[in-house]
């Protein structure tokens, strides 16, 4: 029987330069291409299976002169399919650029134009990096600072009852890691099933059916009955990924099954019973969500009964050096190459680092460094090119600390505000506040988003974010 080829994506709005690289890649993989975010997004909800691999332009309309939309586009796919493998297409040598996208969870950058030989080894190289650790170690999550020691406390107390449980965390902090090993493989339940559905990577008009599945006939195509994950979960774990996306129609059907256990097949009469514990995982603030109307508060407070947080890499001190000691051997051995080590002055840099994409992000470099410096102690100014600096001589922003007069004068500042507001909404408010701290900060930086978020004291990811959700609303 012939071995399936590795599916890949390329995504280029040039339909010349799409063309030659699936013909070009055609022998060795099976290639899906498409010409923008939008159009690539429903592609991919289309998918019985995810990519591999996937081929990303920076430059993607309506933005053909800026990174905004491919940038947006690699969240998209690692929020959906979070073992991808990205490499970035750029018709500008950029190493701003490069380093952000690699920050975001691209593992290579490289620029127009490419010899499709150079792509093809590189795709090479990526998947044979494809079998190493996502972050998990035998012993669970890794690292011993007290934001993790406060996690695996919390998550010893939730694993074995029955009620659901929702994860917080951002992006590539290893939300999936926390609900298939602490609360399913080491509980009772961990001979029965554990299923994973990514709420964002499915079509909303496909979500109900792939959750409480159909009845022959029950829509176009519907040739046979098929069971949902409710049914297929039976009394093992359904982990529900980016929760947040759920349809608000469909809010209220999941919010039947934490209630009773009860579902119906779309296009049945017949009431079904499902016993799967409900593990839930977010990188939005649901109850931002709530107040805006995007996600129903009676839902919520079923998902939450307990709630976890992972803590970003930011917030845990020297675990990354424990992170770092853990992906350099595994990739090392994954590559069967000697594993890579980190000068003093580069230890530091490592050290001072934020590691905005989090875990994901770290072990990308490390997966880099090993297939660079194989068997070497690499320095600070190679490892500086890994890290997402908008000025590679800049040190890490700080935060900013206030002196010990301003906390009164903003305390002066609200009473009189409240003395003269008869309806004040603090988070309309704050969100005022916000957004104009980031126009300003867009407008004395020129336009430079860079700039922009290290004048904020933030990351450019975050700022984007936080852009993105004034447009939701």
């Amino acid at each position: 029987m012939p071995v399936a080829k590795p599916l890949l994506l390329i995504v280029d709005d040039d339909s010349l330069i799409s063309e030659s690289l699936s013909f070009a890649f055609a022998q060795e993989y099976d290639v899906l291409t498409s010409h923008s975010r939008s159009h690539a997004r429903n592609l991919l909800r289309q998918l019985r299976n995810p990519p591999r691999l996937a081929l990303v332009d920076l430059g993607l309309p309506p933005l053909p002169h800026r990174p905004d939309e491919g940038f947006a586009l690699i969240g998209d796919l690692l929020a959906s399919y979070p073992d991808l493998k990205i490499v970035v297409l750029s018709g500008q040598s950029d190493d701003e650029n490069a380093r952000h996208a690699r920050t975001l969870g691209a593992v290579e950058f490289v620029a127009k134009p490419c010899d499709p030989s150079r792509l093809a080894e590189l795709f090479r190289q990526v998947l044979r990096f494809d079998s190493a650790p996502s972050g998990e170690s035998p012993g669970g999550l890794i690292g011993e600072s007290l934001p993790m020691q406060r996690l695996r406390l919390q998550l010893g107390q939730y694993a074995n009852l029955a009620y659901p449980v929702l994860i917080e965390g951002e992006s590539g902090s290893g939300k999936d890691i926390v609900a298939s090993h602490y609360l399913h493989r080491l509980t009772e339940r961990h001979a029965k099933p554990f299923l994973a559905l990514n709420c964002a990577a499915i079509s909303p008009s496909l979500l109900e059916p792939t959750l409480f599945g159909y009845a022959k006939g029950a829509f176009t195509g519907a040739q046979t009955a098929k069971a949902g994950y409710f049914e297929d979960a039976d009394s093992g774990t359904l982990f529900l990924d980016e929760i947040g996306e759920l349809p608000l129609d469909l809010q209220p059907k999941l919010l039947r099954v934490l209630e009773n256990g009860e579902y119906q097949r779309v296009g049945e009469t017949h009431t079904r019973i499902s016993t799967a514990r409900i593990i839930t995982a977010t990188n939005r603030d649901l109850r931002q969500e709530m107040k805006t109307g995007r996600f129903r508060p009676d839902l919520y407070h079923r998902l939450s009964v307990f709630t976890v947080s992972v803590p970003p890499v930011r917030e845990t001190g020297l675990d990354r050096l424990l992170l770092l000691e853990y992906f350099r051997k595994n990739c090392a051995a994954t590559a069967r190459a000697e594993p890579f080590t980190l000068a003093p002055d580069a230890q530091s840099l490592w050290l001072d680092y934020t590691f905005p994409g989090n875990v994901r992000e770290l072990r990308n470099i490390a997966i880099r460094l090993t297939a660079r410096y194989t068997g070497q102690a690499v320095t600070a100014e190679q490892l500086r090119a890994e890290l997402d600096y908008p000025d590679s001589a800049a040190p890490p922003a700080t935060a900013i600390t206030l002196n010990a007069a301003q906390p009164e004068e903003v305390r002066q500042a609200a009473r009189q505000h409240l003395e003269h507001s008869t309806h004040l909404n603090l988070d309309a408010t704050l969100e005022l506040w916000q957004k104009g701290y980031i126009e300003a900060a867009i407008e004395l930086s020129g336009g430079n988003m860079s700039e922009a978020a290290r004048r904020l004291g933030i990351n450019r990811t975050t700022l984007y974010n936080r852009m993105e959700s004034w447009n939701r609303q």
